[in-house]
């Protein structure tokens, strides 16, 4: 069903606290909107994360280049906005009437963007059938019956696992423990996840693959259920595997990735937008990816839009790059740029990339089970939601409490913040 960001009145309160302290870096083109269906000459903005990314983002740039090189009329330029504020940097443009012509939003901003009015619709401009969009990731772009977004990219989350430590990979999560203590000796882990308040937005990644995986959900689209039993089944077995001893506690992802790479981690539980990454780190480590071994057949992604800004006076052209990215070659390239993540349409791996990474498919296989990491009707709440329940979840792992009175008072706590 399609995400709803409800609420709007505390969304256009969030919206306003962000902006609280931040400034316009950047802003929208100060000529007129064209009507007439088709771009007038301009120069637009493109902010993107991804921009920032020293292994993807060349290959990004290159992309607008060729844009830019195929026609006369409009020209895209990248807007330079640091990574670690990107997202609060952006809405801040947004919501004084500025900002980029064109923004990737991750989904809670998102969500956040398109509850306050600040995205452009496209209902009439996009045709989804026409363009073949993945219908998996793109109902989550409809909000309120209205279309705000294409996918820009999508990473499904997948079990990375060292194919020397672990030759075949666990196919139920009973298997799934036994591997991990089994390949749990000295200094070798089986298992490695985020546990720490530090990097609770990690947690709240990891943990979102275990509610999942066993029939949960943070909502039912207008209500919370952070206490439902198969949350709290889900977090549970999150539990049972930090109780096991089989991964390394109080490692962060940066030290346990590392550990991945060198042989001394034998699985996690990662997106796809970190195979190349995890490439690099050692060229020749024996890793695959497979479908994570639980019991629903659901795992958290990272959904990136397209969108554009509603303050934008050249919607034309922001329209017409997009529309030019979701042709097929153009959706080819930008897959090859982005790796192991998926693009808004079908396409089909290269011979070369399938060498190098042969369990691409099975990752690609996971785009319509994927589900954005925000919590469904209360999107612009997400964060405060998340640090609600992380805190919680912690505070269990650690032996305080048990994860149902755990969660008993989370949905309490979330439930105060969305009145």
């Amino acid at each position: 069903m399609p995400f709803r960001p409800n609420r709007r009145a505390k969304t256009l309160s969030v919206l306003a606290t962000v902006a609280v302290g931040a400034t316009v870096l950047v802003g929208c083109s100060p000529s007129q909107e064209n009507n007439s269906g088709s771009p007038q000459p301009a120069t637009i903005t493109f902010a993107a994360s991804t921009l920032g990314d020293p292994g993807r983002g060349p290959g990004l740039q290159k992309l607008i280049d060729e844009y830019n090189a195929s026609q006369s009329t409009v020209t895209v330029q990248a807007a330079s906005v640091p990574y670690p504020t990107f997202g609060q940097t952006v809405l801040t443009q947004m919501g004084g009437g500025e900002g980029p012509d064109l923004v990737r939003f991750d989904m809670p901003e998102f969500s956040t963007a398109a509850a306050s009015a600040l995205l452009e619709p496209l209902d009439d401009k996009i045709d989804a059938s026409k363009l073949n969009l993945i219908a998996g990731p793109d109902k989550y772009l409809n909000v309120d019956g209205h279309r705000y977004g294409v996918v820009f990219e999508n990473s499904n989350y997948g079990m990375f696992y060292n194919k020397d430590l672990i030759p075949e990979a666990p196919k139920t999560f009973d298997e799934f423990m036994q591997t991990a203590k089994a390949t749990t000796k000295g200094d070798v882990y089986g298992l490695a996840f985020r546990q720490t308040q530090a990097e609770e937005a990690g947690v709240w990644q990891d943990i979102y693959n275990y509610v999942l995986g066993f029939g949960g959900d943070w909502s039912d689209g207008g209500k919370l259920t952070l206490d439902s039993p198969k949350v709290i089944e889900g977090l549970e077995k999150y539990k049972e595997l930090y109780d096991a001893n089989v991964i390394p506690k109080g490692a962060d992802a940066a030290t346990f990735r590392k550990m991945f790479a060198n042989g001394k981690v034998g699985m996690e539980l990662n997106n796809g937008g970190y195979v190349t990454a995890t490439k690099s780190a050692n060229p020749a480590l024996n890793f695959s990816v497979a479908r994570i071994p639980f019991p629903e057949k659901k795992q958290g992604s990272l959904l990136a839009p397209i969108v554009i800004n509603a303050n934008s006076k050249h919607k034309d052209a922001a329209l017409d790059f997009i529309q030019w990215i979701l042709k097929p070659e153009q959706q080819v390239k930008l897959q090859e740029v982005l790796g192991a993540s998926s693009v808004a349409t079908p396409t089909e791996r290269s011979a070369e990339s399938l060498e190098k990474y042969p369990f691409l498919p099975e990752l690609d296989k996971l785009t319509e089970s994927g589900v954005p990491q925000i919590v469904n009707g209360f999107g612009p709440q997400t964060a405060d939601i998340r640090r609600i329940v992380v805190t919680e979840v912690l505070s269990s792992l650690q032996g305080q409490q048990d994860m149902k009175t755990a969660m008993e008072k989370a949905q309490k706590q979330a439930e105060e913040l969305v009145r």
